[in-house]
C-alpha cells in the first residue's frame, strides 16, 4: 500500500478517519498563505521601505555661478544625497525653480544673508534635510541662514502627510469594494462595473469635503476629479484581474495597491528617501500619482500635472481593457462548460470562489472536484455519483439544504462524477442527488468540523427510461 494511501486510511482509536500530513500540510498552506503574504510584505516593504529614510538625489536650485561650489560641500556633507541644478539668476529664479518643483528646495549662497528656500507641501523630512544640512553649511562663512517657506500645507497639517492618508482612504476601500461586489451574484457585471462608478464619485466627494472640514487640505473642488480617477483606477482594475488571477485575486491586489503603492507612493516619506526600488516604481503607481496631483493642484498652481494624470487614465484604461477581455473569455467558458453537459454554469458561479481570507466569512459553495491550489477552501462533504453499473455520471445536480428544506448551495457533479462542497454548517443536511432521466436520491448527512464527510450516490434510470446495456430499470 502505498504512503498516500496509507495517510487516507489511518484512523484514531474511535474510528475516525484521521488526516494524514500531506492533508494537514495543505490545510496550512491554504489557511495561512494570507497572512504569511502580509507578513513578509510587511517587512519587505514597509520595514525597508521607512526604517532609515536617507536622501538620495534631492534637487536643489542654485544660482549658476555657485554651483559647483555648492554641489562639493553637499558631496562631502551628504554623499549622494543632493544633486545642484543650476539656474540663471537670483532669488526670483530661485522661487520659481522651487514653486515650478524643478527643485525641491533652492540655495542663495550670499555671503552676507544666505537664504534657503523650502516648500513643506513636497515633504516635511525634505524640509528638514535641507535645514540640517544647509544651515552649518551656511554658517562656515559667518551667516545666519534665514530660511523662506514658500509652499505651506494646509492650516491643519501639520506633518504634511494627510494627502496621503485621504488617497489611502480611496484606494483600500475600492479594492474592499470589489471584493463584497464579487458575492452580490445577483448582479451582473455591468452593474457592478456601474456601482464601482458611482461609489467611487460618492468617495471622492466625501472624502474630499470630510478633510476640507478638518482643514487639512486646500479648497481645490478640481481634485474631485483626481481623486475619482484614483478610484476608478483600483476597483476597475481590480475587479478586470478577477477572471484572470482567479484565487489569487486578494493577494495579488493587497501586493500591487496596497504594499507596493504606499512606499511607493511619497506621500508618508518622500520618494527622494525610500530605497531606489520604489523611487522607481514611483511615476507608474496610482496613489502615488495621485498623492503628486493633488499636492502640484493644492499647493503648486496646478503644475507638472500630466504625469500623474496620464498616469491614473492609464491604469483605468486598462482596467476597462481586462474587464471587456474577461467578459469574452468567461463567456467562452461558460459555452465550453455547456457544451460539456453543464447547462447550470454562470459567469457568477465563476466568481464565486475568489474570497478575500481577511473578511470572508465561510459560505456554502462548491470547491471544484480533484484539484487544490493555494487560497483553495477545505471540502466539508465529498462524494461520488455514479449509475447502476459503477459509472461516474457527470453533471449530476447536487443540493445541500437544511432539515427544514432551505437550500444552502448547490453544485454538479465533474467529469470524474465527483463534487465537493465547504462552508456548510455543522450539524445534519439533506444532500440530493438528481440528473436527467434519473431517479432523485436523497440522503441526510452530519457535517463537522475538521474531518471531511462522505456521501455517494448510486442513480437509477427513471422507471419509463431502459437502463444501461439494455436491462430493465428494476432494482
Amino acid at each position: 500500500m502505498s504512503g498516500t494511501q496509507h495517510d487516507e486510511d489511518a484512523a484514531t482509536a474511535d474510528g475516525e478517519p484521521r488526516p494524514g500530513w500531506t492533508h494537514t500540510a495543505k490545510v496550512l498552506v491554504s489557511s495561512l498563505w494570507f497572512p504569511a503574504l502580509f507578513f513578509f510584505g510587511f517587512l519587505f516593504c514597509y520595514l525597508l521601505a521607512f526604517h532609515n529614510p536617507t536622501p538620495k538625489d534631492i534637487r536643489v536650485a542654485v544660482p549658476a555661478p555657485a554651483a559647483s561650489q555648492v554641489q562639493g560641500a553637499l558631496d562631502k556633507a551628504v554623499p549622494g544625497g543632493f544633486e545642484v541644478r543650476p539656474v540663471p539668476g537670483g532669488d526670483a529664479a530661485l522661487r520659481r525653480a522651487v514653486l515650478e518643483r524643478r527643485a525641491a528646495g533652492g540655495y542663495l549662497p550670499d555671503a552676507a544673508h544666505p537664504v534657503l528656500y523650502t516648500a513643506k507641501a513636497g515633504g516635511f523630512e525634505i524640509e528638514a534635510v535641507l535645514q540640517q544640512v544647509f544651515t552649518p553649511l551656511a554658517e562656515r562663512g559667518g551667516a545666519t541662514l534665514k530660511q523662506v517657506e514658500l509652499a505651506p500645507t494646509a492650516p491643519k497639517d501639520g506633518m504634511g502627510t494627510s494627502l496621503f492618508y485621504l488617497c489611502l482612504g480611496l484606494t483600500i476601500p475600492s479594492y474592499i469594494m470589489v471584493m463584497m461586489m464579487l458575492r452580490a451574484t445577483g448582479l451582473g457585471r455591468w452593474k457592478k462595473v456601474t456601482t464601482f462608478v458611482v461609489s467611487g464619485a460618492v468617495m471622492a466627494v466625501a472624502a474630499f469635503y470630510i478633510s476640507l472640514a478638518m482643514d487639512c487640505i486646500v479648497d481645490r473642488p478640481i481634485c474631485l476629479l483626481y481623486m475619482f480617477m484614483l478610484s476608478l483606477a483600483v476597483s476597475l482594475t481590480c475587479y478586470g484581474l478577477v477572471p484572470f488571477v482567479r484565487q489569487f485575486f486578494p493577494g495579488v491586489a493587497i501586493v500591487v495597491f496596497v504594499l507596493l503603492s504606499m512606499p511607493a507612493s511619497g506621500g508618508a516619506i518622500p520618494v527622494e528617501m525610500v530605497p531606489s526600488f520604489f523611487r522607481h516604481l514611483h511615476p507608474y503607481m496610482p496613489l502615488g500619482n495621485l498623492v503628486d496631483a493633488l499636492r502640484n493642484e493644492m499647493y503648486f498652481d496646478g503644475v507638472e500635472l500630466f504625469r500623474p494624470l496620464l498616469a491614473l487614465s492609464v491604469w483605468i484604461a486598462v482596467g476597462i481593457v481586462l474587464i471587456c477581455a474577461g467578459f469574452f473569455w468567461e463567456r467562452h467558458r461558460v459555452k465550453v462548460a455547456r457544451s460539456g453537459g453543464d447547462e447550470e454554469l454562470t459567469p457568477s458561479d465563476l466568481e464565486e470562489a475568489v474570497q478575500d481570507p481577511t473578511f470572508e466569512m465561510p459560505q456554502p459553495m462548491p470547491v471544484r472536484a480533484s484539484t487544490h491550489y493555494i487560497g483553495a477552501s477545505e471540502p466539508m462533504l465529498a462524494g461520488r455519483v455514479l449509475d447502476t453499473g459503477s459509472q461516474p455520471l457527470h453533471g449530476v445536480l447536487i443540493t445541500v439544504t437544511t432539515t427544514d428544506g432551505r437550500q444552502l448551495t448547490r453544485t454538479r457533479t465533474d467529469e470524474h462524477g465527483e463534487y465537493r462542497l465547504t462552508g456548510l454548517p455543522v450539524g445534519f443536511v439533506n444532500v440530493i442527488a438528481g440528473g436527467p432521466r434519473r431517479v432523485p436520491s436523497i440522503k441526510r448527512v452530519y457535517i463537522k468540523d475538521g474531518p471531511v464527510a462522505h456521501q455517494d450516490f448510486v442513480l437509477r434510470p427513471r422507471p419509463q427510461d431502459p437502463s444501461p446495456g439494455g436491462a430493465s430499470a428494476t432494482s
